[in-house]
Parts: C-alpha cells; structure tokens; sequence
C-alpha cells in the first residue's frame, strides 16, 4: 500500500466534460473540476458561492411551455447616474429605473405607442430581437416589424414611436434607401406624370396579390420621384400618387452631344431604363452645336439606345457643330422605363434584423428581402439615409456578395463592424486615420460558423458568440499575426455545458470580482457561466441553477439581474446580490419573531430563513411552511431583528477522479481510496465534504481535515453545502491510498 498527496490549488478551468477524465496528461486536469454547482472561480483560482438571487419584482407572467422565450431584457445606460433595466414581453414593454445600490423601481409599462397602436412585439421572436441605444433612444429590429423606438422622455418616463426616416423640406421626397426588386427588363409604365390615382403597370406580375395590403403605403421611385402605392388591381397593376411630378435634373452637367450636319442628340443619363420609341418632354435646356432651346425643349421621342447611360432623340433643327452642351437639362416622362426600384423597408420586403451604431452612422441590416445587405445613415444624421452624390457623409449601401447569401442576425460596433450571419463571420474594416466613406466601404468574410439567435458581445478584448446549431460558443478576435479575425472555440472542454443558449449578458466585475463573466441562460432554465482573462490565460466554465428556471439576463455595469421562474405563475426580476444567500430572497423586518410574506410566497410553499439578532449575528433557522400569508419564529428564544427569506440553492463542487502517476504509470482505473481530505475554506460557515459535515460554532478561514473512507476506480471528493450559508474553496490536498 502506497500513500500519494495529491494537491488541487486551482479551478481556474471552471467545470469540464466528462469526456476529459482520462486527460490526467493535461494540465486543465489538475485545474478543473467536473463539476462547479453555483461557485463563481475565483481570479485567484479559488471558488465560491454565488450570490443571492434578491427578489425585486413580479412580472404577473403565467408561463407557456411551447414559448421559447415569454420575456426578454434589455440594458437602458444614459449615463452613470440614470440607467434602466428594459423588459420586454408580449405586446408589452416595461421600464425599470435602478435608483441606488438597494432600490430598483418599475417607472413605465407600454402597451401602446404613441399613436395608441398595439405593439407588435410578439413572444414567438423575443429571442430575435436586436437593439441599439443612443442617448435618450433605443432602436429596436426585427425582420417582421417596422423599427421601433423607446425614447426616454424623461428621468422616469418612455414612449414608443415607430421609426421614421427625414423627409426634404418640402416633403416631396423621403431620406430612405431605395433597392431594385424587380428582374432585368421588368418595365414600369405610370399613367401620367403626376395627380393621385395613376395606374402602375408593369411589363410581367410584380404586385402580391395574395397580400395587396404589404404594398399599401410603401413608396416606388420611378427615375428618382416617389409614387405612394395607395392600392394593387392585379399582378401587373397597381394606383399610386405620384408626391412630385416625375421631373428629373439630369445628374451629368451638358447631358447633350451634337453632330454636325444631324438633328440627332445624343443625351447622357445614368441608368434612363428607355427601350425606344418613348415620349419625354424637355426643359431647362440651354442651345447647343446652334441647335435652339426650342428645337430641343419640349415632347420628345427616344430614337435609339446606345447604351446604360446614353439614348438619341431627334431635334427640332440640325447642327452645324459636333459640341456638348445643354447646361442643367430636366426631363419629364412617364413612359414604360426599367429605371425603378421600391422603398427597401417595408412590409412587403421586410425590415432590418439587426442594428448598430458605429462610427457615428445608424447602420440597419439584414431584411426579408435582402438578408445580406447593410444599410449605413448620413454621419451624424440617424434618421436620413440618402445616398446623395456619395460624399463622404453620405449613407452607405453594402451588400455581403460573398458568393452566398449571408443571412445577417447581428452587428457588433467594436474596432471595426463586425456582422453576425446564419452561415458565416464578416466585417467591416475601419482604416487607420479614415473613417468609413462610400469610396472605401467594404465586406469581407472572415470565418465560415454561422450565429445562433444569442445577441454576440464583446468580452476580454474578443466578440463571443453561439455557433449555429447552439453547440459551441466561439470567441470572435482580430489576430496581428494573421491580419484578420480568428473564431475559437472557447467551449471544447465544457461542452456539456453548452445546452440550447436563448440569451446572454456579459458582465465586468460581477460579484465582487475582477473577472470579465459573460453568463448564457438555456432553455432547461440554467445558466452556463463563462469566466475570461487572457493577459493570464485562465478561462473556465461553471453553472448557475435555481429553484425553478432563468428566463432572461442582463447586466448594467457591474451588477447583474436575471428574470426567473420560480412557479408557473411567478416570474421574478431579481438581482445577484453578495448581501444574500438565498433565491427569490428579501430582507424582513420582524414584529414578536413573526412576519408576513404573503406578497411573495404562496401559503403552504416552504422556504428557508436566515435571522439576524440585533447584535448583527445570523442563524440558520432551516425550513418554514408559508401559514396565512405568514412566517412564525415564535418557537424561537432568540429575539430577532430582521430575517432573509427564499429558496436555498445547491452549492457543489467535484473534482476530477484523484489520480497520480507512480514508477510503473498512471493509476488510472485502479481501486484506489482516498483517505484524508485537507480543504483550504476562507470565511465559511457550512461546507461538507463527501458527506461528512464542517463542526464549527463560527466561520471558518483556513484548513479544516476530513478523514474519508472507501475504494474506487474513480475516486472523486465532493464538497458541498448543508446550510445556505457563505462559502468559499480555496483548494484542497487528497491522501491516495494506492
């Protein structure tokens, strides 16, 4: 018989897979557990208890097993002193003010925007909702609803207000981007040049008519004037009212080529979609090649087409010189043209799946329609997305021709514009000392996953998103060495932990610690926590679970609330709080040890207390049952002050099996025993280990030795919790008994 001590100082490496265990090669073998119940790991590669979850408020939810999702939250930051916890539910929004470290209050619920309409948000797309804020407005997106925004009209007050773009100042034209839907050929012939009421016709079936209302309201441009669609007749026609008559300057200064000896005019203008043989009227054009302004102004007809850009005409008199001229020329027509295109938000072609604000532009992106394109605003000017004569302010359209089609779910404003697709990883790259013009924008594709619907967010230094499919979390990072973004699996030896993630929060200094923690809620109700440091190279996973289920989470600086399911009926904002070490937990003021809960816990439910003399100490006083809305300590001698009340949850932590390597090997699946424990606990009040429990009248900082008994081909040392009181591992030595 052989004695080994073997030494755990560290679970840096957080909780690792099963399928490790005969990894003892490995140094995250020795580092790691298999597995870490409700333990946050610590930066000094310790573990302790998770904080309380404190119970803030009551959503009056019921739940609904075939929903994924019924309630989402969403992160509100105006500035350090005014931040705001959003929730967002079923044709409902809610407005949550954090007032001070100990008061969080509910200051708005919406039901309607401000034009008393229904919101449209829907619990069957929660999951896919995408937001931006900026200031007092967050923009929120989804593909099947027109952009909304929640504007903070004050300190507690909201408002919901669907999103609408700049119009000129005459309002005769619409800041909104425009995109071809229709095929090569495809002409459209207005019936006039303005008025109310013209028919649209076009050259093959262009109008839905199984739903004639999605067009309903949206806008065309014929060559660059709006016509608002006001009804559809059939497939090929349609009645609109033109909002400015369709006159058009011609975009190139002297448009007209002469020849000598001819009364043929060759006319330049980009992109005109005349076939032939159309009426158009000129104006404004001045005499070129001694040809007269009357000779050239007025109805005209297309002779011929020499390209894109460039048809001839026939002038009222000849030339006498090969010449260009014409000054700004306007022309006015209604004939059969390919030059058209349609609004590119609307509920025909759908509406942005995802939003960001980077480099001081509102960029949209992702639409039913077009799932890879991206749309940038004017810089500075959120609300206009006018293309203009591209300058450098104006708005950007970008489309991920890449050579398949990106479905785009998310962007990320981080070093550069980083999107987020079904099937790939993309970005936009921001040039040293130049910002992103309509000359230098650019897509390029990086790597080949694909997201799942979990919003990416930066953490460490890296962007961490889901892998489609919900089976690897990957972080996103620009590589020097590499010049361009890598995408790594960060979840390869916890990949049981990755189950099915529905939402995320990444939270910096969370429960009292250093670390940078990004926490997934899955839809078996835990939550998977990953915990990062690169600059030392530690990163490791653990779980969160509860008496009942996650729904939701969010974080707000260092803070971090998560919405939780403790029944079916009750759905709870709460908050991790270091002050509890309990669930659905509150501070009661006690009246002759006895006091109501009745707001909070139903009758017969059972609950755990913790006490507080009035000298500051805390007992443990076990399980309660709720009586007539009421917890009685009367039993008690003790006279005490005040009493946390909730659920207690499991705190557990197993190692790895304890192996070691002798002279002739390993001892891998060997009968061995492990016959004394040393743990190294720092202020900790109840802790057990394989069972046998801590003996202290007060909390322990120290080591504490427990003497076990027993053989196995995988000798494995639990230590848990009897009592929810505060605990913290440092690590322990196990004796093998060989």
């Amino acid at each position: 018989m052989q004695k080994y001590r073997v030494p755990i100082n560290s679970f840096q490496f957080g909780e690792v897979s099963p399928s490790t265990l005969s990894r003892i090669d490995s140094p995250i073998y020795a580092a790691s557990a298999q597995r870490l119940e409700n333990l946050v790991v610590r930066a000094e590669g310790g573990a302790s208890k998770r904080s309380g979850l404190k119970n803030i408020y009551d959503f009056g939810i019921t739940k609904s097993s075939s929903k994924r999702m019924q309630h989402r939250l969403f992160p509100f930051i105006f500035d350090d002193n005014e931040r705001y916890i959003i929730s967002v539910e079923d044709a409902k929004v809610r407005a949550f003010r954090i007032v001070s470290e100990t008061s969080v209050t509910l200051v708005s619920t919406l039901t309607a925007d401000t034009a008393s309409a229904a919101l449209p948000f829907d619990d069957d797309y929660l999951h896919q909702y995408t937001y931006a804020q900026s200031g007092d407005v967050m923009f929120i997106c989804h593909p099947l609803i027109a952009i909304r925004m929640l504007t903070r009209t004050g300190l507690t007050s909201f408002e919901i207000t669907t999103y609408s773009f700049d119009n000129r100042s005459d309002d005769k034209q619409t800041y909104q981007p425009y995109s071809t839907f229709h095929p090569t050929g495809m002409t459209l012939d207005p019936s006039a040049t303005s008025g109310t009421g013209i028919t649209l016709t076009t050259s093959a079936a262009y109008w839905d008519t199984s739903s004639p209302s999605k067009h309903i309201g949206s806008k065309i441009r014929y060559g660059y004037e709006e016509i608002l669609i006001t009804a559809v007749t059939n497939s090929t026609v349609a009645t609109g009212n033109v909002v400015n008559d369709l006159t058009q300057k011609l975009a190139v200064l002297n448009p007209f080529r002469t020849i000598s000896g001819s009364t043929t005019v060759e006319v330049t203008m980009l992109n005109h979609g005349f076939e032939g043989s159309e009426s158009i009227v000129f104006s404004d054009a001045s005499a070129v090649g001694n040809i007269a302004t009357s000779n050239l102004n007025g109805t005209r007809s297309v002779t011929g087409i020499i390209d894109d850009n460039t048809f001839t005409f026939t002038a009222g008199g000849s030339a006498n010189a090969d010449a260009d001229g014409g000054g700004f020329v306007k022309i006015a027509t209604h004939a059969p043209s390919t030059n058209w295109d349609e609004q590119s938000f609307s509920a025909k072609r759908g509406y942005p799946a995802a939003v960001a604000f980077h480099e001081n532009r509102l960029v949209f992106a992702g639409t039913t329609s077009e799932p890879d394109s991206l749309w940038f605003s004017k810089s500075s000017q959120f609300f206009n997305f006018d293309v203009g004569d591209g300058e450098d302010n104006s708005s950007i359209n970008l489309i991920a021709a890449t050579g398949d089609v990106n479905e785009i779910r998310y962007l990320v404003s981080d070093r550069d514009l980083q999107i987020f697709t079904a099937s790939a990883e993309l970005y936009v790259p921001t040039f040293l000392n130049q910002a992103i013009t309509p000359t230098n924008a650019q897509i390029r594709k990086q790597t080949p996953f694909g997201c799942e619907f979990v919003q990416p967010t930066p953490l460490d230094g890296a962007t961490v998103f889901v892998q489609k499919g919900s089976k690897v979390v990957r972080e996103y990072l620009y590589t020097d060495s590499e010049d361009a973004y890598t995408s790594t699996a960060v979840s390869t030896i916890a990949s049981h932990l990755i189950v099915d993630f529905k939402d995320i929060a990444v939270c910096n200094g969370a429960f009292e610690e250093a670390e940078s923690y990004s926490v997934y809620v899955s839809t078996n109700g835990d939550c998977s926590v990953f915990g990062s440091n690169r600059a030392e190279k530690r990163a490791g996973w653990s779980r969160f679970t509860t008496q009942g289920s996650f729904e939701s989470i969010v974080a707000i600086d260092d803070r971090l609330f998560a919405s939780v399911w403790f029944d079916d009926t009750n759905l709870r904002l709460c908050e991790f709080k270091t002050t509890f070490n309990l669930d659905n937990a509150k501070s009661y003021t006690l009246s002759s040890n006895a006091v109501s809960v009745s707001s909070d816990f139903a009758n017969s439910t059972v609950v755990h207390v913790l006490a507080t003399t009035s000298a500051g100490l805390i007992d443990y006083l076990g399980t309660h049952t709720v009586t007539s809305g009421n917890i009685s300590l009367a039993s008690y001698d003790t006279t005490y002050a005040t009493a946390e009340i909730g659920y207690s949850f499991p705190v557990t932590l197993t190692t790895n099996p304890i192996d070691a390597q002798i002279k002739t090997g390993p001892v891998t699946g060997e009968p061995r025993g492990v016959a004394t424990v040393v743990v190294d606990l720092v202020d900790t009040k109840s802790a057990s280990v394989n069972t046998i429990n801590l003996i202290s009248d007060s909390s322990i900082t120290g080591k504490k030795e427990f003497r076990l008994l027993g053989y196995s081909r995988d000798p494995q040392v639990t230590v848990s919790q009897s009592e929810p009181l505060s605990f913290q591992l440092n690590g322990l030595t196990a004796e093998l008994i060989i």
